[in-house]
């Protein structure tokens, strides 16, 4: 058994079977297929938690709910919190169940792999520039890029610098989610291959270390429960305080 197999059977996206459109190959793979799973785990949990008035069902998602509306889109959107909910609210629960999901065993790290999570950037940076122009206008949108009272000639400058700053920003949404998912698949596999690595040389060894690296890999895994829920709530109140300054510029 070895390490980078493993590893890379988990994280890196295989082909279940081709199906060529041209030049795209829009066969399936472990990762569309666990992010399918995803969303009809939340389709259902929600709409489900939505039609009860009672159960723990809605106990346990009405005040995730109120939390995302009230302390997060609410202090950065004002009036407008109710526009941008509905977006806001899938892509919490979907970036959550999709991290939770990446625990279970056997199934794919969706928000491991860099290709899921830039397009989830590419998707905020849309939504920066759309919400920019809607409630701004075309015009405004792009003047108010650069801040105010920075003189005319140090506008053009400017204005290229704030637009790769804005690129950058959803660059880090990117890298951040995607390094600390992946970190933790890492280190919880590392320390299981401890067990081997150490049974390479003697089994009595491998059968001795055995305890310890299995503690510490489940007490990674049970903190990784913990990322999950931290790095779903960092990427939704990133992502709205990146829209909220296109919404409200001043």
């Amino acid at each position: 058994m070895e390490f980078e197999h493993v590893l890379s059977h988990h994280l890196i996206d295989h082909k279940l079977f081709h199906f060529m459109v041209g030049p795209l190959d829009l066969g399936l793979s472990p990762l569309i297929l666990t992010m399918w799973v995803a969303s009809l785990i939340a389709i259902v949990t929600l709409s489900f938690a939505a039609r009860t008035q009672s159960g723990l069902v809605r106990g346990m998602i009405e005040p995730v709910v109120l939390f995302v509306r009230d302390d997060i889109l609410e202090p950065i959107f004002g009036h407008h919190t109710d526009i941008y909910l509905p977006y806001f609210l899938t892509l919490f629960f979907f970036l959550l169940t999709c991290n939770l999901l990446g625990l279970v065993p056997k199934a794919a790290g969706v928000t491991a792999n860099i290709a899921v999570t830039a397009s989830m950037a590419i998707c905020t940076f849309g939504l920066i520039q759309f919400a920019g122009i809607k409630e701004q206008g075309l015009g405004s949108y792009l003047y108010h890029i650069v801040p105010g009272g920075v003189p005319w000639w140090l506008w053009p400058i400017l204005f290229v610098i704030e637009v790769f700053g804005m690129f950058a920003k959803c660059i880090s949404l990117c890298i951040r989610l995607f390094a600390n998912m992946l970190a933790g698949h890492i280190v919880s596999l590392s320390f299981l291959f401890l067990i081997f690595i150490f049974a390479q040389m003697s089994k009595p060894l491998g059968l001795a270390v055995s305890p310890m690296a299995v503690g510490l890999a489940l007490f990674i895994y049970l903190m990784d429960v913990l990322v999950s829920f931290l790095q779903a709530y960092i990427f939704t109140i990133l992502t709205a305080l990146f829209v909220g300054g296109a919404v409200h510029p001043h």
